[in-house]
């Protein structure tokens, strides 16, 4: 948002430099990005009157000008234009002078005969034929006096002065919560409030005209939550014409082209109320009728840029009895335009529902000055008096005769927040003392009204709704560097939760264990999947689609994050690390079922959707993707296999006081190896996968190396976690020792084995391990050799061998059952 100083000035009386006034905005919450005169690049240029005019004697183009400057005698100046008559006033460049670009101008000598300066054109001072429609843009820049009705300049005034051009231009960054900060004459209040001066504000005043809109025009809002207000008038016997010099300063400040006097009516509005306004031939709406609606099915309308745009039902558009004439909020239709022809038009002032003009600004590939206002979110209250101001302005420039009576359709009006006024919240907030004097000192120049201890916010201001709302706008006018320095009351103290607890823990254990934690985007591209041999029917396939992603190699979220970390093998595989081991806890984003229900309707009215939400019991948020935490680990190298991966993996689930888990064979081939993987279950809960990874995958990612890695779902981990470690006095009687060698089928599993020990060797056992895994001809073909050593203790007496022997029994006889039994 723009503001020039001379406009600002029209609503407060400021007598500050720019920089002060763009520190103190800025300190006061309006935050000033930069500032720019625009006459900076213009140095010793002034007004000058032609005295007299002779050819070249050497030259059958160029004349011969003595120009007074003010000073005490006429310049001579010789020039080239064939637009010059004596007694015109024109731009005169001294010799010494600067012009935009950097151009400098010297005395010189042309063709025998001295000059001493340049008379100037519109080009060469940086302006445009729009800026001074009555100049030729081709010759010297002649002032006009339909442009001065206070009387032309005096020769000598300079010319920044007399073009308008000293005016000094301010950028203000305006925050999402501030969209009436998109109005000069808001911006004009802050400036007011900021410096403590009156803000002179100005109530638009229409004159009686004649006949009576109703007769010419009629409204209908068809979807009220789209369009919550559409305000419209008309203006018969329009005379299009330049816009005044004033209101032409105005506009090339702000950066936005003159065009003529009705279509920079609605642009001055739109800048000066922060109101999108649009007006258009009345001869174009067909049947005097104008529909508010959502766009039907094959619609499509040609925009004023003569772009034929296709609609989409979600849409917003005004129509007539025809169909569309302009897309709402956004542009309008080839014909809603004025023309030389036009005769009588409407001015429209409406408000729309920002995210639907923002969402269909985007898929027209159309964004212009109203669609951004409008997104912002903007007070329908200001419909009426920036549409009265609009018809002010249109008697004051004598475009048009103003037809009685406005069309205003507002089903539901937006009512003022009303925040109750408590000092003490207040001060408890900020650390302050202020009395409540001061407070209402503050508000009031803001906008604000008392009514008793109750601020009454103004809908301009809707972000306002509490203390807290109340205490911002207090302090920023007090000044944050004036707040008083206090020490904190109470003990804060902040604590990990017990997730993050959990997953710092995991992450020191991996870390003893020799791996390096990375991290990872969260989106990648569905290649992902084939490089991992995923399935064509798996279910992960089914990915979240980013809608603007930043190319196709970030096109979705993921839902395993194994390519992501298998990435990083690659990295370092290619780097010819001789050894990687690193591990990420990732996040898996698993798409709703009821989202695949809504991309399957095409459900792009958002009002509509959650309409159909609530009513089925459920809110936006229910479309979100599931998100599932991971922790995945890959590495390769010599010290690398399948059992230290498991080893490490072992260790994690200790840490987090797992204990007891079974693993069992993973025969499914996709991205481990079908024949060294295997999947990891605690109390019958899949909580991850071990294992190498297959070779093909391997390949796909050009390493070359054996690579082992690890899917664990750190949800469940956390969730089937155990409880604190309890301290455990060291055992007072001594512990016996049993060693088995098992002969079992070469396809028997040794966790089988061994949940069938400690399923029969009863309490006291201790500990079980497996110590030496044998295969060969010793114990025949097919067959392999398994020795285990059990540990017999009771804490309460010395176990006798009698009661090991019973347990060692019934361990063999159980294995016995299962085909297996004692080598001989």
């Amino acid at each position: 948002m723009v503001l020039p100083m001379n406009w600002a000035k029209e609503f407060a009386d400021l007598t500050c430099s720019a920089k002060e006034m763009a520190d103190r905005l800025t300190m006061t919450g309006s935050k000033v990005e930069c500032y720019e005169n625009a006459a900076d690049g213009v140095e010793n240029v002034v007004i000058g009157r032609i005295e007299s005019i002779v050819p070249h004697p050497d030259s059958d183009h160029m004349v011969i000008c003595q120009v007074e400057v003010g000073q005490s005698a006429p310049l001579q100046i010789v020039t080239g234009a064939a637009n010059l008559k004596v007694g015109d006033l024109v731009p005169v460049a001294l010799d010494g002078s600067k012009l935009p670009g950097g151009v400098e101008i010297k005395k010189g000598v042309l063709r025998g005969v001295e000059s001493c300066g340049m008379l100037c054109s519109l080009s060469e001072l940086g302006l445009t034929v729009h800026d001074f429609p009555y100049a030729i843009e081709n010759g010297i820049l002649v002032l006009d006096e339909r442009d001065y009705p206070d009387g032309m300049p005096a020769p000598g005034t300079p010319a920044v002065e007399a073009l308008g051009m000293d005016d000094v231009v301010f950028e203000f960054e305006i925050t999402p919560n501030r969209p009436d900060c998109l109005a000069v004459r808001e911006l004009g209040r802050e400036a007011a409030a900021t410096f403590g001066v009156p803000f002179k504000d100005h109530t638009p005043v229409v004159k009686p005209g004649h006949g009576n809109v109703n007769d010419l025009l009629k409204v209908d809002i068809e979807n009220s939550e789209l369009c919550m207000r559409y305000c419209g008038a008309v203006v018969e016997n329009v005379r299009v014409a330049p816009s005044p010099k004033w209101m032409r300063d105005r506009l090339r400040a702000c950066g936005v082209r003159p065009i003529n006097n009705l279509v920079d009516i609605t642009n001055y509005v739109m800048l000066e109320y922060g109101q999108p306004m649009h007006c258009f031939d009345h001869k174009y709406v067909n049947g005097r009728h104008i529909h508010v609606r959502n766009a039907k099915p094959g619609e499509h309308i040609v925009t004023l840029d003569g772009v034929d745009r296709p609609l989409s039902e979600e849409m917003l558009v005004i129509a007539d009895d025809a169909g569309p004439i302009g897309v709402a909020g956004v542009m309008g239709g080839e014909y809603s335009g004025t023309y030389e022809s036009t005769t009588t038009v409407v001015f429209e002032s409406a408000m729309f529902y920002g995210p639907s003009i923002r969402t269909t600004a985007k898929k027209l590939g159309l964004q212009t000055e109203a669609s951004a206002k409008y997104s912002k979110g903007l007070d329908p209250n200001t419909c009426a008096p920036a549409l009265a101001r609009a018809l002010e302005l249109v008697q004051l420039l004598d475009a048009g005769d103003v037809v009685d009576g406005v069309v205003d359709i507002y089903p539901a009006p937006r009512t003022e927040n009303r925040v109750p006024l408590r000092p003490e919240v207040i001060n408890r907030l900020l650390g302050t003392s202020l009395s409540r004097q001061e407070m209402v000192d503050i508000l009031l120049p803001l906008g604000f009204r008392l009514e008793g201890d109750v601020v009454v916010c103004p809908t301009l201001r809707n972000d306002v709704k509490r203390d807290c709302d109340l205490a911002e706008e207090v302090a920023r006018y007090v000044g944050y560097n004036m707040m008083p320095s206090t020490l904190m009351k109470g003990v804060a103290e902040a604590r990990p939760t017990p997730r993050q607890s959990f997953d710092e823990k995991l992450t020191r254990t991996l870390a003893g264990y020799g791996l390096w934690e990375c991290e990872n985007f969260s989106f990648y591209s569905a290649k992902c999947f084939d490089q991992i041999n995923l399935p064509a029917n798996d279910p992960l396939r089914n990915a979240v689609v980013i809608s603007n992603p930043l190319g196709e190699d970030t096109s979705i979220m993921r839902t395993t994050a194994l390519p992501s970390v298998m990435d990083v093998v690659a990295r370092n595989f290619s780097a010819r690390a001789a050894e990687c081991a690193v591990f990420e806890q990732a996040t898996e984003y698993l798409p709703s079922a009821l989202a695949d229900e809504v991309a399957d309707n095409d459900f792009n009215d958002y009002p509509a959707l959650c309409k159909k939400l609530a009513a089925e019991g459920k809110t936006p948020s229910d479309l979100l993707p599931t998100e599932v935490q991971k922790l995945i680990l890959a590495a390769y190298g010599p010290q690398w296999d399948y059992l230290a991966m498991k080893g490490a993996v072992e260790g994690l689930l200790a840490t987090a006081g797992i204990k007891d888990f079974t693993a069992k064979r993973n025969a499914e081939g996709t991205a481990f190896h079908p024949g060294r993987a295997a999947d990891l279950f605690v109390n019958g809960e899949k909580v991850g996968t071990v294992g190498e990874v297959h070779p093909t995958v391997c390949a796909n990612y050009g390493v070359k190396a054996r690579v082992v890695a690890a899917d664990l779902n750190l949800d469940k981990l956390f969730e089937l976690r155990g409880g604190e470690p309890q301290f455990e006095p060291l055992p007072k009687h001594p512990a016996t020792s049993r060693d088995l060698a098992l002969v079992a089928d070469e396809t028997a599993a040794a966790a089988d084995l061994a949940g069938c020990i400690k399923a029969n060797a009863g309490e006291n056992l201790e500990s079980l391990t497996l110590f030496d895994v044998y295969t060969g001809e010793k114990v025949g073909e097919g067959k392999k050799s398994l020795a285990y050593n059990l540990v017999f203790r009771a804490a309460d007496r010395t176990l006798t061998d009698a009661e090991v022997d019973e347990a060692i029994d019934r361990v063999l006889k159980a294995l016995g059952e299962m085909g297996v039994t004692l080598r001989s």
